[in-house]
């Protein structure tokens, strides 16, 4: 059920809908398990989801001012 490419994938998503959809005549627990499969398949972030909380209120707007000013004053990227 992986495609390799991401349109294929696409096309068998809208071709399962169009067939099994219930407002078509479908059987709304078949749709109901072909959609749990496809939600299934879809690829997760490689990468660890990572929350970062910062400070609040003073410290935090003095914390923001610094990050912006050593943004605006760094030296540039291209010579």
């Amino acid at each position: 059920m992986r495609p390799d490419r991401p349109e294929d994938e696409k096309a068998e998503y809208r071709r399962f809908v169009r067939a099994h959809h219930p407002d078509v005549g479908g059987d709304p627990e078949v749709f109901a398990e072909g959609i749990r499969r496809f939600q299934a398949a879809r690829d997760r972030p490689a990468a660890p989801i990572v929350f970062v909380r910062r400070r609040r209120g003073l410290p935090g707007l003095i914390d923001s001012l610094r990050a912006r000013h050593r943004r605006r004053h760094r030296p540039p990227r291209v010579r």
